[in-house]
């Protein structure tokens, strides 16, 4: 563990001390450039394996829903971003082509991945197109050695792509795992949080642009992401702001599952959603540099206006709106955005588009009823009636009435300041110079005035 920088400097070839300035600044875009690619590039190595050109849908049943509820005039057009058209079935396709393309260019045998999610099957496909070899190392058991329904598919999924898939109960030993099987195969990181995988993403930015213009003659007045570590956002956002969408709103969504912890033996198997939740919104929103890499290039506050949480019933109840309104059988990843979407859709102009920005495949293991058995086997209530009753671990409800599905508000300077408090605490810096003032005014997406003065609030 303590040679961990040494470990990942030879897995990934990023030397990540070049960029630091002070305990607290570094230089993002210059960490960022050292991708190497273009967009155009990576394009081109998206296209070599078939990745992206995804369609861009108009849900026009679940959006002729939301303006019966809404008042006159409002109701935005709702469009949906379909990546589960891409070869592993997500947008983490284009998050894993860049690593693996620079992997071969580079001479590394093989990628290693750590993931529960869809990211090890989108690895695991891209090796494959590649002639690498992959490993994807996962959580998947509590200590009583019940897997999640959902990370058990997404490791079967891994297992037809010819990858090794390494299983883990949950705790801290899957970091150190991983570390030794980096060391053991000298094979390359594909880690989600490296300039590599946010530049995938930035081509489904780009690419929603485009469509949304050529499709409705504007710009999207608002594009929804489920937030998980935070690279779907800063990779998304990224992308429109090079297609010239500046004045897009950005608007994060994350399943609430406050009160349950992503490590804790006991939560482990009480939640129903193994991404785009909350228990990892919040804390890599408010500290980013707690992933497998030295300094993680999802960076969320940098770029995020609004954020909101949705809960499990009403993603459950989306999922099927989105089957049986508008033929789309998807799973719950995308869902969470969605039901954002659907609410927020209601509080905007009939004339202004809301894009709902990514899908992915569903699944036995990654169907509404296998998630609802599996949390009634783990002793979670299941109901209908007002979601505002939901509690994560407990209690389930699934809206009686689409008017039930609400979008909750985040507050945002609530999670900036968590992340000031961070900065105190990781480095003990008391007073800032001004060039790391206009580095947390980047991070933060606000004033040098504002980090001044939320940064002296902190005791």
């Amino acid at each position: 563990m303590e040679r961990k920088g040494e470990i990942m400097k030879k897995a990934i070839g990023i030397d990540y001390q070049k960029f630091e300035k002070t305990p607290i600044e570094f230089d993002y875009e210059a960490m960022m450039e050292e991708v190497g690619y273009s967009l155009e590039e990576v394009q081109d190595i998206q296209k070599e394996t078939g990745i992206g050109n995804t369609p861009l849908i108009e849900l026009k049943n679940i959006t002729n829903l939301a303006r019966q509820l809404a008042p006159a005039g409002k109701g935005a057009r709702i469009f949906i971003k379909d990546e589960a058209c891409n070869p592993s079935g997500s947008f983490k396709a284009r998050r894993g082509s860049v690593s693996a393309y620079h992997a071969k260019m580079n001479g590394y045998k093989g990628l290693i991945s750590a993931t529960s999610g869809n990211y090890g099957a989108a690895v695991a496909s891209q090796a494959a197109m590649r002639g690498l070899d992959c490993i994807v190392v996962q959580e998947v058991f509590d200590s009583r050695y019940r897997g999640q329904p959902e990370i058990l598919e997404k490791g079967r999924k891994c297992e037809s792509y010819g990858a090794e898939v390494v299983q883990l109960t949950v705790g801290p030993e899957l970091f150190y795992e991983f570390l030794n099987l980096l060391e053991e195969t000298g094979y390359f990181n594909a880690s989600l949080y490296t300039p590599f995988g946010i530049a995938g993403v930035e081509t489904l930015g780009y690419e929603l642009a485009e469509q949304t213009e050529r499709q409705t003659g504007r710009e999207p007045d608002a594009v929804i992401v489920t937030n998980a570590g935070g690279g779907n956002l800063t990779g998304t956002a990224r992308g429109l702001l090079k297609a010239g969408c500046d004045e897009t709103q950005i608007i994060g969504a994350s399943v609430d599952l406050t009160g349950l912890h992503m490590a804790s033996d006991k939560d482990f198997n009480k939640k129903s959603f193994t991404t785009g939740h909350t228990g990892f919104g919040m804390p890599f929103s408010t500290w980013p540099d707690r992933s497998d890499v030295p300094r993680s290039a999802a960076r969320p506050l940098r770029y995020i206006d609004r954020y909101v949480t949705v809960t499990q019933g009403e993603v459950f109840y989306i999922t099927e709106a989105l089957a049986q309104l508008d033929g789309l059988e998807r799973g719950p990843a995308g869902n969470t955005s969605l039901a954002a979407a659907f609410e927020i859709a209601q509080t905007m102009d009939e004339n202004e588009v809301l894009v709902v920005q990514e899908t992915e495949y569903t699944s036995a293991g990654k169907h509404p009823y296998a998630q609802l058995t599996f949390a009634e086997e783990n002793g979670v209530e299941i109901t209908r009636g007002n979601p505002e009753t939901d509690r994560p671990g407990e209690r389930i409800v699934i809206p009686e009435k689409p008017e039930q599905i609400q979008a909750r508000e985040v507050d945002v300077d609530k999670l900036r300041a968590s992340y000031l408090k961070n900065v105190k605490k990781k480095t003990g810096v008391e007073n800032l110079k001004d060039s790391e003032l206009k580095f947390l005014a980047e991070e933060l997406n606000i004033s040098t005035e504002k980090v001044s003065k939320l940064f002296d609030q902190i005791s």
